[in-house]
C-alpha cells in the first residue's frame, strides 16, 4: 500500500469519526432511527388524494377614501378545489355564519375532514369562502367598523355545551353530538372546545352589505350554475345572492338560516320580543317581490294563530294578496333544522314563507329522516358525516 493510498483511507475513516462525534453532540447515537418531518399525531393531518388542483381568489371590493389614500374594501378570499374525477353537473358554493370563516367546512374542532372534503370525494368542484372583513379577506377598520367576539360562555350556551354552561332554550338536552368525552364537554377546559374557539372569528354589523356583493360577484366569475350550501348568517346572504343571479344557482341548501322572518324571538320563552329582524320577509336587504315591494311597509303580514308545536312560536305570513318571489321560484331549496338546537324555536318560519311565496322549499327536522342529536354547526359534530350524506343524496335527487 502506497502512502496515498493509505492518506486516502485515513482521511475517509476520519471523516467517517466527525461525523459521528457531531451525531454524539446533539444527542444521537449511531442505532438511532432517522429523523422524520411528519408532523406528530396531536396534529390532525388527512389525506387529499382526490383533489386534482386548487387555488385561491379574491372577488368583489371596491376602492374607497380619498385621493392618493385609497385602499380596497368589501373584497372577498374564496378557495377552490376541484376533485380528480368531477362527476356532479353543478360546483358548491359554502357560505358559513357568523363568528367563523370558511375553515369550518374543512376540517372538525377534534380533527377530522369537514364536509369540504366529503363534498370533494362526491365529485362536486367546491368554492370556500371568507366574508370581506372576516378570516383571510381584509378588514378596513375606518369604513367595517367595530369588532364583535363572542366569548367562552356564549358560544357554549348557544353552540356546544348549553346543558353544562347555563343555556336555556326547550332542545337543548338533546343536544349529544358535540364530539368529545370530556367531563366538560363544550365547554372550556374541554380540549375540543378550546381548540374550537381557536378558530372563531372577528364580525362586523351588516356584514351583508358586503358579503352579498361580492357572493355576486363570485357567481359572476364562476359563470355557470352553482348549488349554494349556507350556514345561519349565510342563509340570508345566500337568499339575497340567488334573487340576484337566479340563473346562476340551481339548487339551495339553507341550513337554519337567520331568523325568524319579520320578527325577533327569544329562543327561551319560545316567544317574540316586538322588534323587527328580517324586515324583507326572509333577509335584511330588498328582494325581488311581484307585485313590486318598495319597503318593507308594503308586506302585510298577520300572525298565525297556533304553532305546530310546543317548542316552536307561530309564524309571521303574508296577508293577501300574497307578494311573490319571483326570482327564486325555479331554485329547489332545502331547509334544515337539528334536533337539539335552539334555532329550532323559529326555524320553521322562513321555510313556511318561502312556500308562501311561491318557492318550492322542503323544511326537514333532522330527527324525522333518522339523524339525531345536533346542534347548530351539524357540520362540526359527532356525526357530521351522517349529516352531509343526507344532504348529498337529496342533491342528487331533488337538483337536475
Amino acid at each position: 500500500m502506497n502512502s496515498r493510498t493509505l492518506k486516502s483511507g485515513l482521511a475517509v475513516v476520519l471523516a467517517g469519526f466527525a461525523v459521528l462525534l457531531a451525531g454524539n453532540q446533539f444527542g444521537a447515537r449511531a442505532d438511532d432511527k432517522k429523523p422524520s418531518a411528519m408532523p406528530p399525531a396531536s396534529i390532525p393531518t388527512f389525506s387529499t388524494d382526490n383533489i386534482a388542483r386548487e387555488g385561491f381568489f379574491y372577488v368583489g371590493g371596491e376602492y374607497v377614501g380619498d385621493p392618493g389614500k385609497e385602499e380596497m374594501h368589501g373584497a372577498m378570499y374564496v378557495e377552490v378545489m376541484v376533485p380528480k374525477q368531477i362527476r356532479q353537473k353543478y360546483p358548491i358554493v359554502l357560505f358559513h355564519g357568523n363568528g367563523q370563516d370558511g375553515t369550518v367546512w374543512k376540517q372538525t374542532p377534534d380533527g377530522r375532514p369537514g364536509w369540504a372534503y366529503y363534498l370533494i370525494n362526491s365529485g362536486y368542484v367546491v368554492y370556500i369562502v371568507d366574508y370581506p372583513a372576516r378570516g383571510r379577506s381584509p378588514y378596513v377598520p375606518d369604513v367595517d367598523g367595530k369588532l364583535g367576539l363572542r366569548t367562552a360562555t356564549e358560544l357554549s350556551q348557544i353552540w356546544t355545551g348549553p346543558t353544562l354552561s347555563g343555556g336555556d332554550f326547550p332542545r337543548m338536552k338533546l343536544y349529544t353530538q358535540w364530539p368529545s368525552d370530556s367531563p366538560k364537554k363544550g365547554t372550556k377546559g374541554d380540549p375540543v372546545f378550546d381548540n374550537f374557539i381557536k378558530g372563531q372569528m372577528q364580525f362586523v354589523q351588516g356584514q351583508e352589505k358586503t358579503a352579498v356583493p361580492a357572493g355576486i360577484a363570485l357567481l359572476d366569475a364562476i359563470g355557470s350554475p352553482v348549488i349554494l350550501i349556507t350556514h345561519s348568517q349565510g342563509g340570508g346572504i345566500g337568499f339575497n345572492v340567488a334573487d340576484a343571479r337566479p340563473n346562476l344557482v340551481a339548487g339551495m341548501v339553507a341550513i337554519e338560516p337567520g331568523g325568524p322572518q319579520i320578527g325577533v324571538v327569544d329562543t327561551a320563552k319560545v316567544t317574540y320580543t316586538g322588534k323587527i329582524g328580517n324586515a324583507w320577509g326572509i333577509t335584511n336587504m330588498p328582494m325581488h317581490y311581484d307585485p313590486p315591494v318598495n319597503s318593507p311597509d308594503d308586506l302585510k303580514t298577520y300572525l298565525e294563530e297556533k304553532s305546530d308545536r310546543p317548542d316552536e312560536v307561530p309564524c309571521y305570513m303574508q296577508k293577501e294578496p300574497v307578494h311573490k318571489l319571483v326570482s327564486l321560484q325555479n331554485i329547489h331549496i332545502l331547509s334544515i333544522s337539528a334536533e337539539g338546537t335552539y334555532h329550532r324555536v323559529f326555524d320553521v318560519c322562513i321555510p313556511k314563507w318561502l312556500n308562501q311565496a311561491g318557492v318550492k322549499d322542503e323544511f326537514v327536522r333532522l330527527e324525522d329522516v333518522g339523524i339525531h342529536g345536533n346542534m347548530h354547526e351539524m357540520f362540526l359534530d359527532r356525526n357530521s358525516d351522517v349529516v352531509i350524506k343526507f344532504i348529498d343524496d337529496w342533491l342528487r335527487k331533488n337538483i337536475k
